[in-house]
């Protein structure tokens, strides 16, 4: 049988692992076009936090990075239908789509093409709920959703409550017809020590670089500590700072065991993709990360690219 030739690169992995670099790398090689798969950089104002480290891209263009306010909601069913609509446009122009990324449930609503429901407000149901403790709607969360990807539904109570609302009116999500693209995956892969030195570094490298600088001008503009809290990690974990809850050491030391924590959520993710039958192909980080990279993707077939492999794209990093 004739293998499907492949219509869009994935590169996946935990944070610090190296995405975005080498997705870039890719893309300038396979005249790709990069589409963001990070559930915070759709944010326009979180850029150290966030780690969108634009000059990185050079000439590759790059998708649903900066496209809304902060303070309005965004969720896997917007990003699922914004991540198609960026994939047929890159695809028309005959580039290859290059999804890279480490949020879990957004990268899997592309590459198993689960059809997603918009659950619409079930006031019913929300006055029920009224009469629940904060205590009480984490329980019902938990009992609807026992593998909860995003932790910070149960930090404030309208989250919990739309998290249930959601979860009571579509309690799986199905796959779908989308599934006809065909996803060469790539994931990598670092030695759980070496990662956690990563994490440490680059997280030392955003203080230096004015993270909380960016949390002290959002709070300025208006951003409220709640707000702050449901975007977590970095911008949690400087807003406590910044109410003095404790010193410059204990944000660097807990913020970054709570990222290291972060990314072995996400290799757990990773993991259950495959068993749901995401063929990823790990890569070792390390010198020759790139060179095995090309090698994998010089040995398939790409729809919108030359037959020939090229180390030509949009230009050289």
């Amino acid at each position: 049988m004739i293998a499907m030739p492949y219509d869009l690169l994935a590169v996946v992995g935990a944070t610090a692992s190296g995405k975005t670099r080498l997705g870039v790398q890719l893309a300038c090689h396979l005249s790709g076009e990069i589409i963001s798969a990070d559930s915070r950089q759709v944010y326009r104002g979180l850029d150290v936090g966030t780690g969108k480290d634009l000059h990185e891209y050079g000439l590759v263009p790059y998708h649903l990075i900066d496209i809304i306010d902060i303070q309005t909601e965004f969720n896997v069913f917007d990003f699922q239908a914004r991540c198609y609509q960026a994939i047929a446009d890159i695809s028309q122009r005959g580039h290859l789509p290059c999804l890279v990324g480490g949020s879990g449930l957004y990268l899997e609503s592309i590459l198993q093409g689960y059809r997603m429901v918009r659950v619409p407000e079930n006031r019913e149901l929300r006055r029920e709920l009224e009469e629940l403790s904060e205590a009480d709607l984490k329980l019902r969360l938990i009992a609807l959703q026992p593998r909860l990807h995003n932790d910070t539904d149960l930090l404030h109570r309208d989250r919990l409550v739309r998290a249930i609302e959601i979860a009571q009116g579509d309690p799986q999500t199905i796959p779908a017809t989308h599934g006809t693209l065909n996803p060469f995956v790539l994931g990598i892969h670092w030695p759980r020590e070496i990662l956690r030195h990563r994490i440490w570094t680059r997280l030392e490298m955003r203080l230096q670089g004015g993270l909380v600088e960016e949390v002290q001008r959002l709070l300025a503009e208006g951003v409220s500590h709640e707000r702050l809290e449901s975007l977590g990690l970095e911008y949690r974990w400087v807003a406590r700072y910044l109410r003095g809850e404790m010193n410059r050491e204990k944000l660097q030391e807990g913020l970054s065991r709570a990222i290291g924590q972060f990314a072995k959520r996400q290799e757990t993710w990773f993991r259950r993709m495959q068993r749901r039958g995401v063929a990823i192909h790990w890569l070792e980080g390390g010198d020759h990360l790139m060179q095995e990279a090309l090698e994998r993707c010089s040995e398939v077939t790409w729809k919108h690219r030359p037959a020939s492999f090229s180390s030509k794209g949009f230009g050289t990093l």
